[in-house]
């Protein structure tokens, strides 16, 4: 079994190999993703976890399909794609966030299907933003979801539609972990 720290190497290599191959500098990838260039480096080289939400971009920059980043495969599959309970591929983990993609394998998707484990802190997370719109469906637990200036407390079973453009970040609440679906779409 792979550790968390080989497929985010993994990962890295692959964003590096199809940036080269699809001849953008490492400079106008950096650029097109608004961060500063030796942070995009870190996440080329593996020393950086590479966020779900910067992933997403990563792919649209490339013009694959996320699942190719994840887990080094084509997609290949056009009807269905099936993901067995906790066996989806690990896209993240960084302090407080767990992700786990739900179709890695399946063609031309129009959107992508995770879900997210979130841990609860004492601080408010640091803000994600990416293209398009984004679905959370409240799995397990309670969070609190911060968006455009607004903290909104989810518990299980409440969901939330929102352009992803404007930053947005959860906790876990109640000193336990929080799950839940999120769907982006571009």
């Amino acid at each position: 079994m792979f550790e968390l720290k080989d497929i985010v190497k993994d990962i890295g290599s692959r964003v590096k190999e199809l940036r080269e191959l699809s001849d953008i500098s490492l400079e106008n990838a950096a650029n097109q993703l608004d961060i500063d260039k030796e942070e995009y480096l870190k996440y080329e080289v593996g020393k950086k976890d590479i966020p779900v939400s910067v992933l997403y971009e990563i792919s649209q920059i490339l013009k694959v399909d996320m699942g190719l980043l994840v887990s080094g495969e084509e997609t290949r599959m056009n009807v269905f794609n099936i993901t067995r309970a906790e066996k989806g591929v690990p896209i993240e983990k960084r302090e407080g966030y767990e992700c786990e993609s739900l179709a890695d394998r399946f063609v031309n998707k129009k959107l992508e299907t995770m879900t997210v484990k979130v841990e609860p802190i004492d601080e408010k997370p640091p803000m994600n933003y990416h293209s398009g719109q984004e679905f959370n469906h409240v799995l397990d637990g309670s969070l609190m979801l911060y968006i455009h200036n607004r903290e909104i407390i989810l518990n299980k079973g409440d969901s939330i539609f929102f352009d992803s453009n404007y930053g947005h970040a959860m906790k876990a609440l109640n000193g336990k972990p929080a799950k839940f679906l999120a769907v982006i779409v571009q």
